[in-house]
């Protein structure tokens, strides 16, 4: 005896195009430096990142976790801070529909060719209301490593010269109105709030991401009410002891610390904080925690919490934290 089974029917299905461009993942940041030699070998030798290319006053680095041409961009400059920062979107066409959408939203952009910009497809350009300059693309170029690695998934052989530092985390930069900077970047690009140091006249600071992690992008209050500064860019170490070794590398090195090592509260993070040779301030992270449902409710740090939120265990943050950007 059979069964007849329904078949499902599939002449009248509708299906639905996704439409909605995302923005996928922090790819890379412009780090201007007025001593452009020496910071090349601070990030290099010290921290460990790789050469791939050099061009115009610019050298382009990776770390040694990263498969693409670069992630930081060392260029020089008269003074330190932020060139731009790159971030790679979810699909190949969702380039145009970014472009279409920061129209909508009045935001004035420009749009770039693939190979305008060094190993890098087709882009939009343009200036966050905090100034803050962005780029928007999919492609681009990845590298073999001239020592590869028999474990697939590790772009190149350990060990990595100097402190070793496995990949771009973050970034953080400062803005005069932080309430208003974090709806933009929510309503207008799609960052989800993580975690929030938050005052009865506003957020002091915002931790935001568009991965599953605690954040891609931390926007604080600027110490001088300034928009368009840099306050740090931070690499990942894969453990906490990562970050105590460091701390004997800087001292040895005579690299400036401005703080650490210690743990926030905030993020969960394992950090230590220092000046490379061009003044712009660099962190490294270990730590932090992963976010995977869709309906996280951000943690908001308030009244006495902040105390706690800024520094969980460690020395005191120093003035120059909340005052020194570029």
């Amino acid at each position: 005896m059979s069964i007849a089974v329904p078949q499902p029917q599939t002449d009248h299905i509708e299906y639905v195009e996704v439409t909605t461009p995302r923005v996928h993942n922090l790819h890379h940041v412009e780090i201007l430096t007025p001593k452009p030699e020496e910071s090349l070998d601070f990030f290099t030798r010290v921290l460990g990142l790789h050469e791939t290319h050099r061009e115009g006053q610019s050298v382009y680095l990776r770390t040694s976790g990263e498969f693409g041409h670069h992630s930081t961009v060392l260029t020089e400059a008269a003074e330190p801070g932020l060139g731009h920062m790159g971030w790679q979107v979810a699909e190949a066409d969702q380039v145009d529909g970014w472009a279409r959408r920061l129209e909508k939203a009045g935001v004035k952009h420009e749009r770039l060719a693939g190979g305008s910009e060094v190993a890098q497809g087709d882009t939009v350009r343009f200036t966050t209301p905090a100034g803050h300059a962005m780029e928007l693309f999919y492609d681009f170029e990845r590298l073999e490593s001239p020592t590869p690695s028999r474990l697939l998934s590790q772009p190149m052989r350990f060990p990595a010269p100097g402190i070793g530092v496995r990949r771009l985390d973050h970034i953080n930069v400062t803005a005069a109105d932080v309430d208003a900077t974090r709806d933009w970047h929510s309503e207008v690009l799609g960052f989800k709030l993580r975690e929030a140091a938050r005052t009865p006249e506003g957020d002091i600071g915002v931790w935001m991401s568009v991965t599953s992690q605690v954040h891609d992008l931390a926007i604080m209050r600027d110490g001088q009410g300034r928009d368009g500064r840099l306050h740090h860019i931070a690499y990942y170490l894969d453990t906490p002891e990562g970050i105590l070794r460091s701390a004997d590398i800087f001292v040895d090195e005579g690299t400036p610390i401005d703080a650490g090592p210690g743990k926030h509260g905030l993020t969960q993070a394992f950090f230590i904080y220092v000046f490379e040779p061009g003044g712009n301030r660099v962190e490294l992270f270990s730590g932090g925690y992963a976010i995977h449902g869709p309906d996280w409710k951000p943690v908001i740090w308030d009244g006495a919490n902040i105390e706690k939120a800024v520094v969980w265990f460690g020395g005191e943050l120093p003035p120059s934290f909340f005052d020194v950007a570029t």
